[in-house]
């Protein structure tokens, strides 16, 4: 019974009208969700948690930089799986939602080089070393900006996604390289400081903002996402009854 009733309520959201609904809705609460999130996690990180023994105050800058670059990895994996599904069962909300990742995915992955160049100039004295971990994630922006301008450059915004989604599931081989270029390679960048499984070498004082702003950056790319979705399905859709009936009215 479950099961029928979810297959029931996933066959309505794909369809266009019932998913623009449905962003409608829940866009709001998220990004309301974000901005209440991100709030305690920055009032964290800048007033409670203690600077650094080594580092001092330029590690609060990591709040940002660890929780970006987790989102950009996050981003590409949902990406990658969303692109599966659109080249086997070809649903057009799922490329669209594919194609809508690689803006947000493209933005985290911009904020955590960023973010990585200012705290690396007073710690290594450089704004940028051509270290492993620095150089894939910068390979990542590239590939994510690739993703952009191969779908952009279809007028057939299916034809577009598909050939796109091709490009995703390439560029997926860049993951395990980020994620274990500090053990493969010596870099300069840390290693690994937070584990899921055994013991994490940070201190728990400083988890909590950390927390936060971990689910700020995930509320934020629903939110986004939501709406990046939503507006693309209007662009496809805008010369339909239900766009022209249930939205163009209301604008």
């Amino acid at each position: 019974m479950i099961w029928k009733t979810l297959k029931v309520w996933f066959h309505k959201l794909g369809s266009a009208p019932s998913f623009y609904r449905f962003a409608q809705v829940v866009a709001p609460w998220l990004w309301a969700g974000f901005a209440i999130s991100a709030g305690i996690g920055l009032y964290l990180a800048l007033y409670v948690a203690p600077p650094d023994y080594q580092q001092g105050d330029s590690a609060r800058i990591l709040y940002i930089h660890v929780p970006a670059a987790w989102q950009a990895m996050f981003i590409y994996g949902t990406m990658s799986a969303l692109a599966v599904i659109a080249l086997i069962w070809r649903i057009r909300l799922t490329e669209i939602l594919a194609m809508s990742c690689a803006p947000i995915g493209a933005a985290m992955t911009l904020i955590c080089l960023a973010t990585g160049s200012i705290w690396g100039k007073p710690m290594w004295g450089t704004w940028w070393e051509w270290d492993a971990r620095l150089t894939s994630m910068l390979v990542l922006l590239f590939i994510y900006i690739g993703i952009m301008g191969l779908y952009a450059a279809f007028d057939d915004h299916r034809k577009g996604a598909r050939i796109a989604s091709v490009l995703v599931l390439a560029g997926a081989v860049n993951l395990p390289i980020i994620h274990f270029s500090v053990e493969w390679w010596n870099t300069l960048h840390q290693g690994q400081t937070i584990r899921l499984l055994g013991e994490s070498s940070m201190d728990p004082s400083m988890m909590p903002p950390l927390i936060w702003m971990v689910i700020a950056t995930k509320l934020f790319f629903g939110a986004a996402l939501l709406d990046r979705a939503r507006n693309e399905l209007l662009v496809q859709d805008q010369s339909k009854n239900w766009v022209k009936q249930n939205v163009l009215p209301a604008a």
